[in-house]
């Protein structure tokens, strides 16, 4: 371990990875001894590679019954400066990486990062890009807004809807955007669904936005206004939130954003990312590249820290697996409003796999999926009654 600890120390680092050395080093040294009990026979050249080890000796092979309660804050501490120092780095090379090395490090991490989950949501968004917030029913406002709630049936919505920067923390957003979605529709429309996206556009967008907040006590912030841009435009905007800002701004070398900083999102964030040579060159060669092609400002999303719990963590996922309702399990149910509902339905009906004699029981399947059975197990429990 002594060796892991000091090896960065030979290598060609720069400022800010020296930095942050030091800050990982002096965090470490808070719990040395624990450290050192753990072997350590990978020894990375490099300081992503060495991150990543001294991650995992320090989170999956340290023993934790030699650990004193005081010590698992620093612990938690030491892990979180290591991650963010993973996030950094990978990112990092995004300034320099061309649109193969790109596409290829997407490839690469796609279990870790549940890509295909990932793209299923960015493949549900574009089905909604067109349609006004305000006439949006409810389930799909939080799909594109990025709040995860127990309505989302995973049957129906199979992904995750807080991929892509999460803003289930912006209560006052969501009240407003409960409130007023019309006024989001008029800061949205500014910003054109094809062509190019000037910052004219961005500017006009921003003034509504901010327009939608008058007469509130509610502030308007930056992050869940880069979420709303990025699923208009994901070509265009890459969204932002406040866990993983630290890592983006020192990854793109710029003084980090506060919550208010609308005219830098525009300048620092997505200008630089447009500058960047994969950004420029990205071109859909074969089947993953035209899928990221279309979201190409959301990729730096991936390049986020991710480990084998990643996936399985996600919302949909822990839906998905979430014990099944009996008789003798007292939940309680999530009730749809009828609009709802008859979306809902009427989707799941349209397949060609529906025999016509269940789409008759159309207005039985409405009335349970209103009172929270999910939309194919109410199908299923239907076809299983009717044959």
């Amino acid at each position: 371990m002594k060796k892991l600890l000091i090896s960065p120390s030979k290598m060609a680092l720069g400022e800010q990875e020296s930095q942050i050395y030091q800050n990982i080093l002096k965090q470490a040294s808070e719990i040395s001894l624990n450290l050192m009990a753990v072997k350590i026979e990978n020894h990375p050249e490099d300081f992503l590679g060495w991150c990543y080890e001294l991650l995992s000796a320090s989170k999956d092979r340290i023993n934790y019954d030699l650990l004193e309660a005081s010590q698992l804050p620093l612990l938690k501490k030491l892990h979180d400066q290591l991650i963010s120092a993973i996030s950094f780095l990978q990112l990092k090379t995004l300034r320099v990486a061309p649109w193969p090395v790109v596409s290829m490090f997407v490839d690469q991490h796609k279990d870790l990062i549940a890509l295909d989950e990932q793209l299923r949501l960015s493949s549900y968004i574009s089905t909604l890009r067109e349609q006004p917030l305000k006439d949006m029913i409810p389930e799909d406002l939080l799909t594109f807004c990025g709040k995860h709630t127990s309505a989302l049936d995973p049957s129906t919505y199979n992904f995750d809807v807080e991929w892509f920067a999460s803003t289930k923390s912006a209560k006052g957003f969501h009240q407003m955007l409960a409130d007023l979605p019309g006024q989001f529709d008029q800061a949205l429309a500014h910003i054109p669904l094809e062509g190019e996206v000037s910052e004219e556009h961005y500017q006009q967008f921003v003034v509504n936005y901010l327009l939608a907040f008058n007469g509130s006590d509610e502030k308007p912030t930056l992050a869940p206004a880069t979420r709303l841009l990025a699923m208009r435009r994901p070509d265009v905007f890459t969204p932002i939130n406040n866990t993983r800002l630290d890592a983006l701004c020192s990854a793109l070398g710029i003084t980090k954003l506060n919550n208010r900083d609308f005219e830098r999102y525009w300048q620092d964030i997505v200008q630089t990312i447009h500058a960047m040579s994969w950004f420029k060159m990205a071109a859909g060669n074969n089947e993953l590249e035209q899928q990221l092609l279309s979201i190409k400002a959301l990729l730096p999303c991936f390049f986020y820290y991710a480990d084998k719990s990643t996936a399985d963590n996600s919302n949909y996922i822990k839906l998905l697996n979430k014990p099944k309702r009996s008789a003798t399990t007292s939940t309680k149910s999530v009730r749809r409003g009828k609009e709802s509902a008859e979306i809902l339905v009427d989707r799941a009906l349209a397949s060609d796999e529906i025999p016509e004699h269940i789409r008759a029981k159309r207005d039985s399947i409405i009335s349970e999926v209103q009172k929270g059975r999910g939309v194919n197990e109410t199908i299923s429990l239907m076809r299983t009654i009717f044959g």
